[in-house]
C-alpha cells in the first residue's frame, strides 16, 4: 500500500472510530446537535407535563361525572329511563354493570362515602365516577369526556411544541448571524490562511495578527500557533546560522590542511631547495662579469656597426636571456633583503597590471583579454611592494599567457581581496583567476618546484613561481594553486596568496 493510500484510509476510519459527528464541518455539526438537543427538550417536556395535563383531564370528567351523577340521582324515579337514553360522550352504568366494571377497593370507598362520589380511573374512553345509593343499595357510575379539557391539554402540547420551534429558530439564527461568523468561522478562516502560507512558504503572512485575535479559546488556540511559529522560525535561524558556522569552519580547516600539506611538501625539499640556492648564487655571480664584458662589447659594436644588425639583435637578446636567468637565480637563492612597509594592495596589483601591459599588450589586444582589479583602494598590508609586485607580474602574466595559449576568446583575469582572522590576528587572501583551461591536474602538485615549466610559465624560465612562492614564504605567508570549483559553472585557475596583514620584520 502507498503512503497516500494508508493516510486515506486512516483518515477514512477516524471518523468512524470518532462518531458520525468526526467527518462534519463545524455548521453541520451544531445543526445537528442543536436539533437533537431541541427534540429531546421536547420530548422532556411533553412526558414531564404529561401527567398534569392528565390530571387536569381526569379532574374535569370527574367533575362532570359527579355532577351528571347528581342530576340522575335527584331524577332517581327516572334513572332506568334516563340510563336509556344515549348521553352524547357519556357512559351510565348502574348496579351490576357498575359492579362489574370496578374494583372492590373502589366499591368499598364509595360505601363510605354515602351520597358523595368517588373519582375512578380511565378505562380507555374517559374517567368518571361513582355513588353508591343506599336506598336501592346499588353503585351509579358514570364516566364522561371533558372535550374542552381535552383541546384545552392539546392546544398546551402544541404551544409547546411552536415555542421548542421558535426556540430552536432563534436560536439556530442567533448562532449563523452573531456568533459564529465572528467567533467561530473568522478565527477558523485565518488559522487556516495562515497555516496555506505556512506551506507556501509565504513568511509575510503566516503569522495571526494580534488585532484579529479573540480573547476566548480559539484565540489561546491562535496565540499559541503563532508562539510555536515564531519558535520555529527562532529555531530555524540558529540552525542556519550554525550550518553556516560549521561551513564556514569546515572550508577554512581545508585550507589549513592545504597549507600544512604545502609546507610539508616545503620542508621535504628544504634542503635540496637550500642547496639549489647555494649552487644558483654562485652561478649567477659567476656570469656577472661575463655578461658585463659581453653587454659592453655589444653596446661598442652596435655603435661601430661592425656586425651585421641581425647578429647584434640575436647577440643582445641572449645578453637579456641571461640577465632574466641571472636575476632569477639571484631571486631564488634569497640574495636580497626583505623589507615590510605599509602599501595600498590597490595600487601595488594597478601597477603590476601596467607592467603586464605593457609586455602583453598584443595579445590582450588581440585575444581581448581583460585585466579587473576588484580590490578595494586604500587596503593596506605590511610588505615589501617591489616584491610583491613581483609576484603580482608572475601571476597576471601566466593567468594572461594561459589564456592566449588556449586560443580562447574574451578572456579575463580578476584580482580580489578578502579580510578574515586566525588565530586572533587579521589575514588576508588575495585571489587572481582566470576562466582559461585551468591547471594540469599532474603538474598541480609540483607547480611551484624550480624550473617546472608549462603553459603557465612558457615565456619564462621555469622560475616564475618557484619565486613567487618563496617571496610569499618570505612575507610568512601561502600561495596557494587550484582550478576552478564545478560550482561556479567554468574552468580556470585560482592562485590564492595568503598574507598576515602585519608582519614583523
Amino acid at each position: 500500500m502507498t503512503e497516500s493510500g494508508t493516510e486515506s484510509g486512516v483518515s477514512q476510519a477516524k471518523p468512524s472510530s470518532r462518531g458520525i459527528l468526526a467527518g462534519m464541518r463545524i455548521r453541520k455539526k451544531l445543526i445537528v446537535l442543536h436539533t437533537v438537543f431541541s427534540v429531546s427538550l421536547g420530548l422532556v417536556l411533553l412526558i414531564a407535563i404529561r401527567p398534569a395535563m392528565t390530571k387536569v383531564i381526569f379532574g374535569a370528567e370527574h367533575d362532570q361525572a359527579d355532577q351528571l351523577i347528581s342530576v340522575l340521582v335527584a331524577e332517581f324515579d327516572c334513572l332506568e329511563e334516563n340510563m336509556r337514553k344515549p348521553i352524547e360522550h357519556a357512559e351510565i352504568y348502574y348496579g351490576q354493570d357498575a359492579q362489574d366494571q370496578l374494583s372492590e377497593a373502589v366499591l368499598n370507598k364509595a360505601k363510605q362515602f354515602p351520597g358523595n362520589s368517588v373519582p375512578v380511573g380511565s378505562n380507555g374512553f374517559a374517567g368518571g365516577a361513582v355513588r353508591w345509593i343506599p336506598e336501592t343499595d346499588s353503585f351509579l357510575l358514570v364516566r364522561t369526556q371533558s372535550i374542552r379539557a381535552r383541546k384545552t391539554i392539546r392546544l398546551v402540547y402544541m404551544l409547546v411544541i411552536v415555542t421548542l420551534i421558535a426556540g430552536y429558530t432563534l436560536v439556530a439564527a442567533a448562532l449563523e448571524i452573531f456568533v459564529l461568523p465572528e467567533h467561530v468561522y473568522r478565527p477558523l478562516s485565518e488559522i487556516l490562511g495562515a497555516d496555506q502560507a505556512v506551506r507556501d512558504g509565504d513568511r509575510a503572512h503566516e503569522i495571526i495578527p494580534d488585532e484579529v485575535i479573540p480573547l476566548d479559546e480559539l484565540g489561546s488556540i491562535m496565540r499559541s500557533r503563532n508562539e510555536s511559529i515564531l519558535a520555529l522560525r527562532t529555531k530555524e535561524s540558529d540552525l542556519a546560522k550554525a550550518l553556516d558556522r560549521l561551513e564556514h569552519t569546515a572550508a577554512d580547516l581545508h585550507k589549513k590542511n592545504h597549507m600544512l600539506e604545502t609546507a610539508r611538501k616545503n620542508l621535504e625539499g628544504a634542503d635540496r631547495l637550500a642547496s639549489l640556492g647555494m649552487m644558483s648564487a654562485g652561478i649567477a655571480h659567476e656570469l656577472n662579469t661575463p655578461l658585463a664584458v659581453v653587454k659592453g662589447l655589444v653596446d661598442k659594436l652596435n655603435t661601430d656597426k661592425s656586425l651585421s644588425l641581425t647578429e647584434i639583435a640575436l647577440l643582445a637578446r641572449v645578453v637579456a636571456r641571461l640577465e632574466k636567468l641571472s636575476d632569477g637565480l639571484l631571486d631564488f637563492a634569497r640574495v636580497r633583503p626583505p623589507m615590510s612597509v605599509q602599501a595600498d594592495v590597490h595600487q601595488l596589483v594597478e601597477e603590476a597590471i601596467t607592467l603586464v601591459t605593457l609586455d602583453r599588450k598584443e595579445m590582450l589586444v588581440e585575444h581581448k583579454i581583460g585585466v579587473l582589479n576588484e580590490i578595494e583602494p586604500k587596503t593596506q598590508l605590511s610588505c615589501d611592494p617591489d616584491r610583491l609586485v613581483q609576484v603580482f607580474v608572475n601571476l597576471i602574466r601566466n593567468a594572461v599567457d594561459a589564456l592566449v595559449n588556449s586560443n580562447k576568446s574574451e578572456g579575463c583575469v580578476s584580482l580580489s581581496a578578502q579580510m578574515h582572522m586566525r588565530d586572533g590576528m587579521p589575514w588576508m587572501t588575495i585571489r587572481i583567476e582566470d576562466n582559461g583551461p585551468g591547471i594540469d591536474s599532474g603538474l598541480i602538485d609540483r607547480l611551484f618546484e624550480p624550473f617546472v615549466s608549462s603553459r603557465l610559465d612558457s615565456h619564462g624560465t621555469g622560475l616564475g613561481l618557484a619565486v613567487a612562492n618563496g617571496i610569499i614564504r618570505e612575507h610568512g605567508g601561502v600561495l596557494v594553486a587550484t582550478n576552478r570549483g564545478s560550482e561556479d559553472h567554468q574552468t580556470g585557475a585560482v592562485f590564492e596568496v595568503t598574507l598576515p596583514v602585519e608582519r614583523a620584520v
